[in-house]
């Protein structure tokens, strides 16, 4: 297997996901612009340039020859094609799109890692009702806060005190940006495909400031 295209629908909500075995990166450099060959260049590691190229055959397919922009957060986007958000883990890449609010999508591989760091992540009252021994709760628990933070809008976020997630029922969660000013609310949802946890907000951003808390 060099590439496995699956999809998912959430509402008007589009995962595309695109599992990959070993390849070389330089079978694929001719389908790239010269700007993302660059970018490709600079990274170091084979796993990081797979990556590169399975986005950006996710890309072409989806959109044909348009650029991938980032804005001053770092967030990419596409002119003219609604909110995309992007992530990959190992083996996997993928690009979520919604037409009418803003994403942040995180892939995390199902692994010990979130449950060895959860107190990096985690406050106390966030492991009062979620188990710390428990591998994919954990590694849920991460990419939540991941997928918060691509919504964010800012640097200097400290995961414990300023992204709060609250587990609701099944694979659905809750979760509250503390900004400076106000505080975002977001719906959640983690699915699980192929040992890798997919999590991303499944509303739009409710924005409230402290006053009308």
């Amino acid at each position: 297997m060099q590439f496995e295209r699956r999809n998912i629908t959430i509402g008007e909500i589009e995962i595309h996901l695109n599992y990959f075995g070993a390849f070389q990166p330089e079978e694929f450099i001719h389908l790239l612009h010269f700007n993302e060959l660059e970018r490709m260049k600079s990274f170091r590691h084979l796993q990081r340039k797979q990556e590169f190229i399975a986005t950006r055959l996710l890309k072409k397919e989806l959109f044909g020859d348009k650029h991938i922009l980032y804005n001053e957060h770092g967030a990419p986007f596409i002119d003219h094609e609604g909110y995309i958000s992007i992530s990959h883990t190992a083996n996997c890449s993928a690009i979520a799109v919604c037409p009418t609010f803003a994403l942040g999508l995180d892939l995390e591989k199902c692994s010990p890692k979130a449950s060895l760091l959860h107190s990096k992540f985690l406050n106390s009252q966030e492991l009062s009702f979620l188990e710390s021994t428990n591998e994919l709760e954990m590694t849920q628990a991460w990419s939540c806060k991941e997928a918060m933070y691509k919504l964010a809008g800012r640097k200097g976020i400290i995961f414990k005190e300023d992204l709060i997630i609250e587990k609701k029922r099944n694979d659905e969660w809750e979760g509250s940006i503390i900004n400076p000013s106000e505080i975002f609310f977001v719906k959640l949802l983690t699915i699980l495909d192929n040992n890798i946890v997919i999590s991303l907000n499944t509303s739009e951003i409710e924005s409230r400031n402290f006053k009308q808390l």
